[in-house]
């Protein structure tokens, strides 16, 4: 009777992990369907990178962060900088419609050397690259290990050291067995990210809110499939053996590096992301604003003029 009574259990819960995988991918087709490429695709280093393009020289080169994609900058930063300059926005591998090949490696160093071939590609001229949260990390490995694909620098919010903790909105990203992560990624992920995206969405924009087209506009949809979990989550475990090789290279850096950082940012501190960065650069620059994390959908036009002025400042290089 016992045995019969666990099989049943087990039944019931295999069955269960059937439906929930079932309604994640069904979840994932329609938000791929309802939310399409906004641009077209380039390949390289193996990586089939989705790029918006739009404008003409100089140019500037948008990387979103992490769990989210290029519609970030959907909220007026690609619109306006593109009246003046040429702006490509590109998902990185793994996150919003760039692939991330099964076998190639997550870390910093091998996204930052898809990017790197993606401005050689595109014949792009050292253009100031700008980097939001994770995309600052990236964007300082960019400018690190192919200091001649960069201009400048024009950082938001970046995350410059290894964090002491990972936040709780993304504490699920850290499970560290590969076969627990993909299980919880195809069945567990996508229903609770749905029902506590409120949630969610208040610690990772507070103190400011979030528009209501988030979900939308900003791409935020993206974000429920399992894939962009199984992304995110291989982006996080890869910081631990990333970031401390890169926070004592960061006086090597001879490029102008400019740092927007809101005081009230919930997920990054901006003395232990911000102000720690620039002590440790020859010529970086903080300036602190009222708000939080995503200030590139929360308040855009500063950040556009932020970016504006990092590009006009920056000197005429040689070389």
């Amino acid at each position: 009777m016992k045995l019969h009574l666990l099989l049943a259990v087990l039944g019931g819960f295999a069955l269960l992990l059937l439906l929930l995988a079932a309604f994640s991918r069904r979840t994932a087709r329609r938000i791929e369907a309802f939310l399409p490429p906004a641009g077209g695709f380039v390949e390289v280093e193996g990586v089939r990178l989705h790029v918006r393009d739009e404008g003409s020289s100089p140019a500037i080169l948008l990387i979103h962060g992490l769990g989210g994609q290029m519609a970030h900058f959907n909220y007026g930063a690609v619109r306006t900088l593109s009246s003046r300059y040429r702006v490509l926005a590109v998902d990185r591998p793994g996150s919003g419609c760039s692939t991330r090949p099964d076998g190639m490696a997550a870390d910093l160093s091998t996204q930052a050397r898809a990017i790197a071939a993606l401005i050689d590609q595109l014949g792009l001229e050292r253009p100031t690259v700008v980097g939001h949260s994770l995309g600052g990390a990236t964007a300082l490995t960019l400018a690190l290990e192919h200091p001649r694909q960069v201009g400048a620098l024009a950082l938001l919010a970046p995350l410059s050291h290894a964090p002491q903790a990972v936040p709780a909105v993304f504490r699920s990203m850290t499970i560290e067995t590969a076969w627990l992560r993909r299980l919880f990624a195809a069945t567990l992920a996508v229903p609770p990210g749905i029902v506590t995206s409120k949630g969610i969405l208040r610690e990772v924009f507070g103190p400011e809110s979030a528009p209501p087209d988030f979900a939308t506009r900003g791409g935020g949809l993206l974000g429920l499939r399992p894939g962009a979990f199984l992304a995110g989550s291989a982006d996080v475990q890869a910081l631990a053996g990333h970031m401390p090789r890169i926070e004592g290279r960061y006086g090597e850096l001879r490029m102008p590096v400019h740092v927007l950082f809101g005081r009230g940012d919930r997920l990054l501190d901006w003395r232990a992301n911000g102000q720690a960065l620039v002590g440790k650069l020859p010529d970086g620059r903080l300036q602190l604003v009222e708000g939080g994390h995503m200030l590139p959908v929360t308040q855009p036009e500063l950040t556009t003029g932020f970016i504006e002025g990092v590009v006009a400042a920056r000197p005429v290089l040689a070389g």
